[in-house]
Order: structure tokens, then C-alpha cells, then sequence
């Protein structure tokens, strides 16, 4: 099952490490990784139509 996509922006999203990845959920040539801790907001994305899944 693939992973929900996640918009840039989203808060109350459990804490962890998040991957970006394409408006399809492709991998993004050098995509970042963040950690968020719980109930932060999730950054902006480095290309509009972008967004997160929880790794």
C-alpha cells in the first residue's frame, strides 16, 4: 500500500522523520529529510507540488 502524500504546511502530524517526495510520491532528485517533532508543522517543499511521507 502506497504512503499518503503529505502537503507542505500540515501540522498535528505525528513526530518522526519525513521524506520529499513528487506529486505522484516519486523519489526527487536530492529530496530532503526532516524531523519533526509531534505537533510541528511540516516545511515547505523545494518545488511547488511537492510534499512529505512519514519514513
Amino acid at each position: 500500500m502506497a504512503k499518503e502524500i503529505i502537503k507542505p504546511g500540515t501540522d498535528n502530524k505525528p513526530g518522526g522523520n519525513y521524506k520529499e517526495v513528487g506529486p505522484r510520491g516519486g523519489n526527487v532528485p536530492k529530496g530532503r529529510e526532516v524531523h519533526i517533532d509531534p505537533g510541528d508543522r511540516l516545511p515547505p517543499t523545494q518545488k511547488p507540488g511537492n510534499g512529505w511521507v512519514k519514513k
